[in-house]
């Protein structure tokens, strides 16, 4: 049973928006996850998203052992490549970086966790992901050495995110990336989000409430929050 991104596709066909806060395990010690749980609990949040472009994997399964402990929302891996999974989690968005064109992270990070995934009861929910410029290198341009789709080129992205659907990817992720200067475009949300019939997620440089309303405004089904709550845990007080 598929019953996560059920709630996800249910939650879009009533309008109901949706809040990830995305922890970065590479800046996370164990023993600051009860109080940024405390913090969690406050907030609005639907989701917890936990991956990074560069992490190791040391360490994973105990944060998420620990992050479920105090926090009852459904924690999903947003892994950086095919290390990053844990079985403690409940799902993974099992991402293909559809904006650039290294065979890696279309597939072969994805063909490397095949026999790891096939040891955990993970939902495994197959998601498009593109990389938008965002006025900064990002850590998944660095990374993955792939460049980011213009943001002026809209028409391109809308295309982009409909072919990722015809190949069967059950999400859109449309990334501006970790601590991008400027985030998705509204514009850019509004089109693609028309496009698709699948769920969209937007995430990269949304760093005020306003800026989350703006984004689900413009037609984002769920908004991922990173950085600004990584600086700031009082982001939703």
């Amino acid at each position: 049973m598929k019953e996560l991104y059920i709630n996800i596709v249910q939650a879009k066909k009533e309008n109901s928006k949706l809040l990830a806060i995305l922890l970065d395990p590479e800046k996370l010690l164990l023993s600051d996850v009860k109080n940024l749980c405390k913090k969690i609990n406050k907030s609005p949040a639907t989701h917890i998203f936990i991956g990074g472009s560069t992490y190791n994997g040391n360490h994973l399964d105990e944060l998420i052992k620990e992050i479920k402990q105090y926090v009852d929302l459904p924690v999903f891996l947003f892994p950086g490549d095919y290390k990053q999974v844990s079985a403690e989690a409940d799902a993974i968005l099992f991402l293909s970086l559809l904006s650039g064109r290294n065979p890696d992270y279309l597939i072969e990070h994805q063909v490397k966790a095949v026999p790891i995934l096939e040891k955990t009861n993970l939902e495994i929910i197959s998601t498009g992901y593109l990389l938008i410029e965002s006025g900064v290198e990002t850590a998944v341009e660095r990374v993955s050495e792939t460049k980011p789709l213009d943001r002026k080129n809209i028409d391109y992205v809308s295309q982009t995110a409909k072919a990722s659907e015809y190949l069967g990817n059950k999400l859109v992720y449309l990334e501006a990336g970790s601590g991008a200067k400027l985030a998705v475009p509204l514009e850019m949300i509004s089109q693609v989000s028309k496009k698709l019939t699948i769920p969209l997620i937007v995430g990269g440089g949304i760093r005020s409430k306003k800026e989350i309303d703006n984004a689900f405004n413009a037609g984002a089904d769920m908004v991922v929050i990173g950085t600004a709550f990584e600086n700031d845990n009082t982001f939703f007080e």
